[in-house]
């Protein structure tokens, strides 16, 4: 490998490494309230996991929505345009604080059809507050989202980071205080831990701001824009197909799943045993697709293409490496790592078999999602959305329901054809980023 192939895959691995860490902060603030919640009784507990399951879909879009904000900046911060980087900021502060408003309507609205799915009413009855405590938390959590996304875009992006995990610190003794009661504070229970979500996530908000309003260091993020634009319409363009991209692949993984349960209880709790390791294990290529969108777009401002070939080349070697070693550690250990998870004998065994047709789904799901990275970062979303969601739904879906049901291959049928679907994809973007560099080469 050449010096500057080596540099690249150092930068990509510098950036990514925090951005993982970033995405895990708005998950971890669920798993704790599960955590906490769990010793009120099973109703409560699948209280948070309904709320949650819902939440996650609405995290998703609003990462993928406002995603463009940091692929702006970092055009604007490789062309060394301060002025511009200040002003994407606040355009993307007033566009994450409406999006976060959008998404807690449209979480708080959904409650109204959960009756309709067939959901539990002891659970229903339960759930109320503390849903909409969570949809209301979804807008601090995106504001905050453009604040990370603004230091990721600038190279500083364990700054960022910490404001996240100033949100989780706090949320753990928030809970114990509210879930349980501290003195003369009374135990609100379920209602308890929405409030300490939404209010540790304020907390780290306000922190942020303080910090891009008062410290010199960000100086040239809050430089006024004096006669500097921002096309807000062409932002919303930009990222409302990577909204629904993001929500289109959750909503078919959860379909997948629905399919699984369709083969009995086991089958669906030896696949959600798949997904939880799965998802562990994505986290790094979605974290190398997001610094690699960055990275990208600093390049792209720099109007360098050669770095932007060399930078989305070292990011898809670095994905590949580490989902194939998953790939082989989890084919070859399936069993090992699944008895970790659970102690039931038939679902260790279906997880072990699920293993390995799950991890080549997400290797190649690895690939696809460092270039749609890569095209983000050239700021082209809408084909690249379009091709992805066009593999998880007319494709991949139909194709894992023919081979598990009428071919007979059972649960690890529906997740060869998200293989199958995705590989497609996968050739489909590399075709697209090929094209479009060669273009501008």
């Amino acid at each position: 490998m050449t010096p500057s192939f080596l540099t690249e895959l150092k930068d990509i691995a510098r950036l990514a490494v925090p951005i993982v860490v970033g995405l895990s902060t708005g998950a971890v603030i669920t798993v704790t309230d599960s955590l906490m919640i769990a010793p009120l009784g099973h109703v409560p507990l699948a209280a948070v996991g309904l709320a949650g399951a819902v939440a996650t879909v609405m995290l998703a879009a609003i990462y993928g929505f406002l995603s463009v904000i940091s692929v702006r900046i970092g055009m604007a911060f490789g062309a060394r345009q301060g002025r511009r980087v200040a002003a994407f900021l606040r355009a993307g502060l007033v566009l994450g604080a409406v999006t976060g408003a959008g998404a807690a309507l449209l979480m708080s609205a959904s409650l109204l059809l959960m009756p309709y799915f067939g959901q539990p009413a002891d659970v229903l009855s339960q759930v109320t507050a503390y849903w909409h405590l969570i949809a209301a938390f979804l807008i601090p959590y995106a504001v905050l989202t453009i604040f990370k996304s603004a230091f990721e875009a600038i190279d500083r992006p364990w700054m960022g980071v910490s404001f996240g995990a100033l949100a989780c610190a706090l949320n753990i003794p928030l809970n114990y205080c509210l879930i349980y009661g501290v003195g003369p504070l009374p135990a609100f229970g379920l209602v308890g831990a929405g409030i300490a979500s939404l209010v540790a996530e304020s907390i780290a908000l306000l922190a942020a701001f303080a910090y891009w309003r008062w410290s010199m260091s960000t100086v040239r993020l809050r430089t006024r824009s004096d006669r500097t634009s921002v096309d807000t319409v062409s932002l919303v363009r930009e990222g409302a197909p990577l909204g629904l991209m993001y929500v289109a692949e959750t909503a078919a993984m959860a379909v997948a799943t629905m399919l699984i349960g369709l083969f009995g209880s086991v089958a669906l709790a030896a696949n959600q045993v798949a997904l939880s390791v799965g998802t562990l294990l994505y986290m790094v290529p979605l974290g190398i697709a997001g610094a690699v969108a960055i990275r990208v777009a600093q390049a792209a401002g720099a109007k360098r293409v050669d770095r932007v070939r060399r930078v989305t080349f070292a990011a898809l070697g670095m994905g590949t490496v580490w989902l194939t070693g998953a790939t082989l550690v989890l084919g070859l250990y399936g069993a090992e790592v699944a008895a970790l998870i659970s102690s039931d004998p038939a679902v260790i065994e279906l997880a072990a078999a699920l293993f390995f047709v799950f991890a080549l789904s997400q290797v190649v799901d690895g690939l696809q999602s460092t270039l749609v990275g890569a095209l983000r970062g050239m700021s082209d979303t809408a084909i690249p959305s379009v091709i992805s969601i066009l593999a998880y739904w007319p494709v991949a879906i139909p194709l894992g329901w023919a081979l598990a049901f009428p071919l007979g291959l059972g649960p690890q049928g529906v997740w060869l054809g998200f293989v199958s679907a995705l590989a497609l994809a996968a050739s489909a973007l590399v075709w697209r980023f090929h094209s479009l560099t060669r273009i501008v080469g």
